[in-house]
């Protein structure tokens, strides 16, 4: 999957746009991680029962020069994407839509309402 500059997954009500104030150092306090190649990876477990490891992964990784992002949130395995807008249970969606929020507050990403 290419770098894109934003991105609406499927049934979401929001289409996630790179913030034009995203900073580094803004990425590291929301615990994106630098990775070796430069860029910043973030994941994270959405589960309904918190430390049951039981949930969807959600991965977003942002090129080293800022101006693109991958997002998708996977099976456990990381392997198969899926549409927790659908099927999943509210909590997951909630918790979603909350850490991107967070993204959003601190200028990470933009939203457009879909």
């Amino acid at each position: 999957m290419a770098f894109v500059t934003e991105k609406q997954l499927t049934d979401c009500k929001y289409k996630y746009a790179i913030s034009p104030n995203i900073k580094k150092y803004t990425l590291r306090d929301v615990t994106f991680i630098p990775t070796k190649l430069g860029q910043y990876e973030f994941s994270r477990i959405l589960e309904v029962k918190p430390n049951s490891g039981e949930g969807f992964l959600m991965k977003i990784i942002v090129n080293s020069d800022l101006t693109g992002f991958k997002l998708s949130v996977t099976d456990k395995s990381g392997l198969r994407n899926v549409n927790i807008f659908k099927n999943a249970d509210p909590i997951i969606v909630e918790k979603f839509y909350f850490q991107m929020q967070l993204f959003v507050d601190r200028e990470v990403f933009t939203e457009i309402k879909m």
